[in-house]
């Protein structure tokens, strides 16, 4: 904990709002009265990585934080679409073309600097009031709004076919999911985000981040 700050390394299978939760739950048996505590931009329940957490007076400056910028690795899988993007929805196979490394890369560049993108329907976003997945849950029709991201650097670690590995450092508003989806157009084979982690928040790094199991001891 510094400057009433806590860096938590979400573990898979917990929702962000489930780590506020349980850290809220542990500082406040600590002080003997309820502190408060929040989050400064969710991962999703697959993902795992750093989560800035902000404690009591902290919470004011929740803005500022999420505004920050943040370093991913991924694994995405290729021929393969699903319904949310990531390991926990339909999957469904698309094709069993097998794109070249350079063919890859070349669609790596392709999403380099200032793009557009829309996030993606399973998501947090706001809509008329009510949060994007909810809605796409219950069959509505879903339009979400297109957004200006900026990829400053996208790198292609491995690539076993039908995986590719990439680290990604990009702006505050950037769907992973959305972008491997993108890249799985480009490449005409379908693709889904199989595997996420978030390395980096601004300056804070995994390196600095509690794992929550042992915060929590």
């Amino acid at each position: 904990m510094q400057d009433d700050i806590v860096l938590i390394d979400k573990p898979a299978g917990m929702t962000s709002f489930g780590v506020v939760a349980r850290v809220r739950r542990r500082l406040s048996e600590r002080a003997g009265k309820r502190v408060k505590v929040g989050h400064t931009g969710t991962l999703d329940p697959f993902a795992t990585g750093v989560m800035v957490l902000v404690i009591g007076a902290a919470t004011k400056r929740a803005g500022e934080f999420s505004k920050l910028d943040k370093v991913y690795e991924a694994t995405i899988t290729l021929g393969k679409t699903s319904s949310t993007g990531d390991p926990e929805g339909d999957i469904t196979a698309v094709s069993d073309i097998h794109p070249s490394e350079s063919m890859v890369n070349d669609a790596l560049t392709q999403f380099m600097g200032e793009i557009q993108q829309t996030p993606p329907m399973f998501s947090a976003i706001k809509i008329n009031g009510q949060r994007a997945y909810k809605l796409a849950r219950k069959g509505e029709a879903v339009e979400m709004p297109t957004r200006t991201i900026t990829i400053y650097s996208l790198e292609l670690l491995e690539y076993t076919y039908p995986e590719i590995k990439i680290r990604a450092h990009v702006s505050s508003g950037t769907y992973i999911r959305t972008l491997a989806e993108d890249i799985g157009k480009v490449l005409g084979v379908g693709a889904y985000c199989s595997e996420l982690r978030r390395t980096a928040v601004g300056e804070y790094t995994q390196q600095d981040a509690i794992v929550l199991a042992k915060y929590m001891s």
